[in-house]
């Protein structure tokens, strides 16, 4: 550590505190960690503090922090031309736009840019509801779908409650076998009965007044719910049955995090409107949008669409989608996703799993898993607010970031991850498991 850097980083935790306002957060008593670079991987603040990030930030760093390619097509794109309106043609907008749709179903030709994941869900909503002419919205308990006007309020967590001013909202209860809501013992089961409960909630608020059906195609937040055996092509017919738009949100699992371009491709069914962000540029610079299918595309040939965003498919954003998904393709970064996950990661967190009885459950496929953490495993109660707080801080302590969510932690690195940092993680959430004092869990 040098002292240049050690004063950096408490000029940086000094800017923080006085003037930035955090998202999600009670502010007084944050303390928030410094960063300041970072590759693969890999981050570090000033002072030379190194972490494996297997939070993603935000599970969106797809290819790992700071790829040479990606980043000089940035700046390659800056030196040309910096923003441009949407209303004009421009080459790496459009080659964007044929890169996300040469990955799409066949019959996805059209997207529209927005500015991240809210927005493309808030704008898909949009979609659905001009296209049936029809109000209502339905999305399950358990999801996360963005912090903007209607997006929050299809979400189904506590992020909702203060934010309920959009109208047309209904929310049902998806699959979660290890914490059923339809006393099932099987996925079958389960997948049968969570049909079932949604297909009877469309015909008690009426077919006719529902636009969409917006669903994660695996919840991200929600705890990672890879979703049962026949579960996604079920809803699918459900949706064909009554002329219901489905949605399937992208956002977090898509574009190699699953293991595959998208999430959905494993399970047997074809959306109406695919929303996207996060991992499409892996966050190098703020981007998401829609995939749409011909027959809603063809509702706006003649009809204008009431929704544009000054930012729509702006050209560093769209750049960076060119560099990040050519990355991708070329250097096999989603088959190392679904392979190391496959391999590595599911094996290695069912070892841990065998010999700490804290943990409940492991579940997830690609790079994309969550550790479900009890302090019983008989009744399965939940591990403490506590109990966690001091587990995301002993994992940092230790070098790891990790993605936190109730009493979860979510295994999310970068899909470039290698199998001996799998296993520095893994070594790493075995001592801090196995080391969490009795009285606090």
């Amino acid at each position: 550590m040098t002292a240049v850097g050690i004063d950096l980083d408490a000029r940086a935790y000094e800017l923080d505190r006085a003037h930035v306002f955090h998202s999600w957060s009670a502010q007084a008593a944050l303390n928030p960690l410094v960063l300041a670079g970072g590759r693969g991987c890999r981050v570090w603040d000033h002072a030379g503090r190194e972490y494996l990030d297997f939070a993603s930030q935000m599970v969106n760093v797809n290819i790992g922090h700071q790829h040479p390619v990606v980043t000089a097509a940035i700046a390659d794109q800056a030196a040309r031309l910096t923003t441009i309106g949407p209303a004009v043609a421009n080459l790496q907008r459009g080659e964007a736009a044929q890169r996300i749709t040469a990955l799409a179903p066949e019959g996805f030709d059209k997207v529209f840019f927005t500015n991240g994941g809210a927005d493309a869900n808030e704008n898909a909503i949009r979609m659905a509801r001009l296209h049936t002419g029809r109000d209502k919205v339905l999305s399950t308990y358990r999801s996360y779908h963005g912090n903007t006007g209607a997006a929050v309020v299809a979400t189904g967590d506590w992020r909702r409650m203060p934010n309920e001013y959009a109208r047309g909202h209904v929310h049902f209860f998806g699959p979660y076998l290890y914490r059923s809501e339809f006393w099932s013992s099987s996925a079958e089961e389960e997948s049968e009965r969570a049909l079932r409960h949604l297909e009877r909630v469309v015909q008690c608020e009426g077919p006719d007044t529902i636009a969409a059906i917006l669903l994660e195609s695996v919840p991200g937040t929600a705890g990672i719910l890879v979703p049962p055996p026949g579960y996604l092509a079920g809803v699918r017919a459900i949706a064909d049955r009554y002329g219901i738009v489905l949605i399937l949100d992208e956002v977090m699992c898509g574009f190699g995090r699953t293991g595959r371009w998208f999430a959905f491709d494993g399970y047997d069914v074809i959306p109406d409107l695919i929303t996207f962000a996060k991992g499409v540029n892996s966050g190098y610079v703020p981007v998401g949008g829609v995939v749409i299918s011909e027959p809603i595309a063809r509702t706006f040939d003649e009809r204008v669409f009431p929704g544009g965003l000054t930012y729509s498919g702006h050209p560093l954003a769209a750049a960076s989608i060119v560099a990040a998904l050519d990355v991708m393709a070329d250097e096999g970064i989603v088959a190392n996703a679904e392979r190391i996950g496959r391999t590595v990661i599911g094996p290695a967190l069912s070892r841990v799993a065998e010999d700490v009885p804290l943990i409940g459950e492991v579940r997830g496929e690609g790079v994309f898993w969550a550790i479900e953490l009890v302090a019983d495993r008989e009744t399965r109660q939940p591990l403490s607010a506590a109990a966690m707080a001091r587990i995301k801080a002993d994992l940092v302590a230790r070098g790891v970031l990790p993605f936190l969510a109730d009493n979860r932690i979510h295994f999310a690195p970068p899909c470039v991850v290698t199998e001996a940092e799998v296993h520095e993680a893994a070594a790493a959430l075995r001592e801090v498991l196995t080391a969490l004092p009795e009285e606090i869990r």
